[in-house]
């Protein structure tokens, strides 16, 4: 029989476990909106690329993508980014994609302020993605430009060590219906190995194909921003769906999938933390 005292503990029970529910919702969102996002995290792989020379042995290439300045990505926090990757001692420095949010487009002349100081051994190289395209994307370009930053929209920066090449190529964002691999492959020599700025993940399928890469770098999913446990995989963009997150092999090619330093939407990051890649290549000469 259900007596009175027995509701009145129930009904206790229950506002405790609500109260407490509540309590740790708060906390979650204050750490996804406060903690998280300024947390970055410094991920280091070596990678043996089998096309890659032996000069180039050890070489170093520090990626970083989505930067999405906007209000929150304010110029004392893409400093700090700046001078984060200065810290890995890059030889150089890859940025894939969308370096201003949306409808943003006040915001570009203030990029060089921080970009022109990456300070790689050889060369800074970047390609857009779909959210610079959603703004001036001249302007977005000539600001790569001022900054000393090679721009590889369907197009390739290549590398010399004595006679040794290592090609670094770049496509123009894909979900915009701005890529032209074909460009690439005309530019691209036979010889040295290659590696593929591509904003967008999923674009490894095209790009394996060719046989021709021996990696690629790419943005654009955030890790998928906000993630809770047990439910995989998150809310994910368009042509992020398939590889969204970290290292993969594609074929014969390395996929790398960086979860990016900026954010959208409700700015908000959970089990997703803003990252910066270190890669150490190694040849299989060696």
């Amino acid at each position: 029989m259900i007596t009175r005292k027995w509701l009145i503990k129930a009904s206790r029970s229950a506002f405790r476990c609500i109260r407490w529910c509540i309590l740790l919702g708060f906390c979650t969102l204050l750490y996804a909106k406060l903690i998280e996002p300024n947390w970055i995290e410094i991920n280091s792989l070596q990678l043996t690329l089998p096309n890659l020379a032996s000069e180039f042995n050890g070489y170093r290439i520090v990626q970083i993508s989505d930067i999405h300045r906007d209000r929150w990505m304010s110029p004392r926090r893409l400093k700090r980014i700046v001078r984060l990757v200065n810290q890995q001692k890059p030889d150089l420095v890859a940025i894939t994609g969308d370096l201003v949010t949306r409808n943003f487009p006040q915001l570009i002349p203030s990029l060089p302020v921080s970009l022109a100081h990456f300070t790689p051994k050889d060369k800074t190289v970047a390609v857009l993605g779909n959210h610079d395209h959603e703004n001036d994307t001249q302007a977005i370009i000539k600001a790569i430009q001022q900054s000393n930053i090679v721009y590889l929209g369907n197009d390739i920066y290549t590398l010399k060590r004595s006679s040794a090449m290592l090609h670094i190529a770049g496509v123009d964002d894909v979900q915009m219906g701005k890529s032209r691999l074909d460009l690439v492959m005309q530019q691209l020599p036979k010889e040295g190995a290659a590696i593929l700025l591509a904003h967008e993940p999923d674009f490894a399928n095209t790009s394996a194909a060719t046989g021709r890469f021996d990696l690629q770098l790419s943005g654009h999913s955030h890790g998928g921003q906000v993630r809770f446990p047990f439910i995989e995989p998150p809310i994910l963009p368009p042509l992020a769906k398939k590889y969204y997150l970290g290292e993969y092999q594609v074929g014969k090619m390395f996929l790398y999938t960086n979860r990016g330093l900026g954010m959208t939407g409700l700015h908000l990051r959970l089990f997703a933390r803003p990252e910066i890649t270190v890669f150490t290549l190694l040849s299989a000469e060696c």
